[in-house]
């Protein structure tokens, strides 16, 4: 491999790992088939990250800053509550869709056996979109489009949908969509 500088490789190792992830049938990711990969020694590997965990912890800030990030365009640019669940809604669906191994992240299924804070920070992950589409649903009710009564019960439900099609569509392969009927689905939770 030609030389390439430290950030750089840093960021090779880590889309190496997105790319075994998106895998349907992978087996357990080692530092052995990661470094296979690459073409270089697992030392190498170790040069840049300290392990394993920090590796998958690069991937998971990719996520939370990808998908906050777009959660804030999103409140920034409608003003309508509802609007703001339905476009994040679409969003955490659409990011699924587009990056399926950072799928198998999100769901904790690439992280088994893998250092428990790692599925810890998933969870506080999934916890803010829930916040986040609490204060869209509060918004909703300022303008007259919710009930107050509803917002958490709401929320959860949307998060649920939400990971119930991401376990859906790493379990199938990455073949069902969780944008399929997303639109009617959608109408049906803002009922």
């Amino acid at each position: 491999m030609a030389t390439v500088k430290p950030g750089e490789r840093k960021l090779q190792i880590l889309q190496a790992l997105a790319a075994m992830l998106e895998q349907p049938k992978s087996a357990k990711i080692t530092t052995a088939a990661l470094a296979g990969r690459l073409d270089v020694s697992e030392a190498a590997l170790y040069r840049h990250f300290a392990s394993k965990a920090q590796m998958f912890e690069g991937l998971i800030e990719f996520i939370e800053s990808s998908v906050f990030g777009l959660i804030n365009q999103i409140t920034e640019q409608q003003d309508d509550g509802l609007s703001q669940v339905q476009a994040i809604t679409v969003m955490l669906c659409n990011f699924a869709e587009r990056n399926p191994g950072m799928t198998r992240v999100m769901i904790g299924e690439a992280l088994v056996n893998e250092d428990v804070r790692l599925q810890a920070r998933m969870n506080q992950f999934v916890e803010r979109i829930e916040l986040a589409l609490k204060q869209s649903l509060r918004i909703a009710v300022t303008q007259g489009h919710a009930k107050e009564a509803e917002v958490s019960a709401r929320a959860g439900l949307i998060v649920n949908f939400v990971i119930g099609g991401w376990h859906r569509f790493a379990k199938t392969g990455f073949q069902q969509l969780p944008s399929g009927s997303l639109q009617g689905q959608i109408a049906l939770l803002l009922i």
